[in-house]
């Protein structure tokens, strides 16, 4: 199969909820994840996944619970180790991409409502997948 190039704006114009991943891409055991955020998530931690943020639009407030909050803007990335308890928060609408192992929960060891399944992008989305 010949891959197809993902346009990031066409697939973040195909869904509106926040904190609900999406996935854009898989490689070797990862997925690549587009996510909207905005307001504060929950606290907490992955105990053997790092996890990598990207910011494709807007500013995201990392908060840590040994730690001082970090900014992360547009074009900027962070990378959360493993086991590093984290907050990720937005004033205003965010658009994410994550690179995570496939089986990172969004909610990592905290559980709780507002974990959610990533749910992939098909082509009849209009993302170009």
């Amino acid at each position: 199969m010949i891959p197809q190039p993902v346009n990031l704006a066409a697939a973040f114009a195909t869904f509106d909820e926040v904190y609900a991943p999406r996935v854009a891409a898989e490689l070797n055991g990862q997925m690549v994840k587009l996510a909207k955020i905005q307001g504060r998530f929950v606290m907490h931690s992955h105990p053997n996944e790092d996890e990598l943020f990207l910011v494709q639009r807007g500013e995201l407030l990392m908060h840590f619970e040994d730690g001082p909050t970090r900014t992360i803007r547009e074009g900027e990335l962070i990378v959360v180790p493993r086991g590093v308890r984290h907050c990720p928060d937005a004033q205003e609408e965010c658009w994410i991409l994550l690179f995570e192992p496939a089986s990172t929960l969004n909610t990592g060891d905290e559980g709780g409502e507002r974990t959610r399944d990533a749910v992939p992008l098909t082509a009849d989305t209009g993302a170009g997948l």
